[in-house]
Parts: structure tokens; sequence; C-alpha cells
């Protein structure tokens, strides 16, 4: 299956390749962006190379799944969005995770804005959620102004997370 490439008037989603592992493993390192994320802790190389891999696996199983973030002006990979639905989640999540230098300019709501456009035009996703941890206000600013709700809280990987629904 051909991983679509999306464009946004400053980013690109796409693939994740080989090349990104130093970036998304520095990232995925990084304490205080992974510290809504997962277990809440940073992920060493190995870790971060198996996601990229599962990342791509999804697009292979599901039709749909997360893509690389890429700055357009200088190609820099500056974090991951799309969608997540593995064996035993609440629901189909959409998500987003970006590097610290590039938190608070609008990138997030860029790309999750398209991938929210691309799920729903190109693929007919429905019944959308996001699973946002206790604290992670910006995050649920984001999923807020993409038209999500609060629906309740779950456990995911044994803590708990607020549940955002996506209207049809």
């Amino acid at each position: 299956m051909d991983i679509p490439d999306l464009t946004t008037p400053r980013l690109r989603l796409r693939a994740f390749v080989q090349a990104d592992l130093d970036a998304y493993s520095a990232m995925s390192a990084d304490a205080e962006v992974m510290r809504y994320i997962g277990e809440g802790h940073p992920v060493a190389r190995d870790m971060a190379w198996r996601q990229m891999a599962a990342f791509l696996g999804h697009w292979m199983l599901r039709g749909y799944g997360m893509w690389a973030l890429e700055r357009r002006d200088d190609g820099r990979l500056i974090g991951r969005v799309g969608y997540l639905h593995p064996e035993g989640w609440p629901g189909l999540e959409i998500g987003w995770l970006l590097e610290r230098a590039a938190w608070g300019q609008g990138y997030a709501r860029e790309a999750a804005s398209a991938a929210l456009a691309w799920g729903r035009g190109e693929r007919g996703l429905h019944q959308l959620i996001s699973l946002i941890r206790a604290g992670n206000a910006a995050s649920e600013r984001l999923a807020l102004h993409l038209g999500a709700r609060l629906d309740g809280e779950v456990m995911m990987m044994g803590s708990p997370a607020n549940l955002f629904r996506y209207p049809d």
C-alpha cells in the first residue's frame, strides 16, 4: 500500500523512513515530550525504531495510520500525526506528537486538521476519539478546536486518560 502524502501551507505529512530515526528517537527520548504519551516516560532508540515500524505496519493492516510530520521549508522532521487503532485500543484514535521546539506554533492544529479531513474524506473514518492524559492542556484545547467533546475517562496503558469523542 502506498501511504499518501498530504501537504498543508507549512507541513508535509508522509510515510516514515529509516532516515527519520535520529530525529524521531531524539524527540522520543525527551522526557517533556513523552510526559503524556504511552507510559509517560522517554523511549529508547530501539523502541523508537519499533514504533516507526509499527506505524508503517498499521497502514498496511488498516489502510490508515500515523504520518511523519515534516516542515516543508527545511524538511525537518518535527513529529507525527494520524490514526491509531491497534488491537485492544478503546477506539479509532487521531493523535499527534511534536518535538518541543515545534510547540506553540500551530503545527499540531494544521497537521491534525489535514489528517482529520483526509480520514473522513478519503477513508470514511468515523467514531473517532483522542485519548489525552489529564494535565495535557494543549492537546485538550486542540481536540476541542477540532470538534471533539470530553466523553469520560478510560484506562490506557495502566493509567487514566480522558476520552474525547469527535462528532460524525
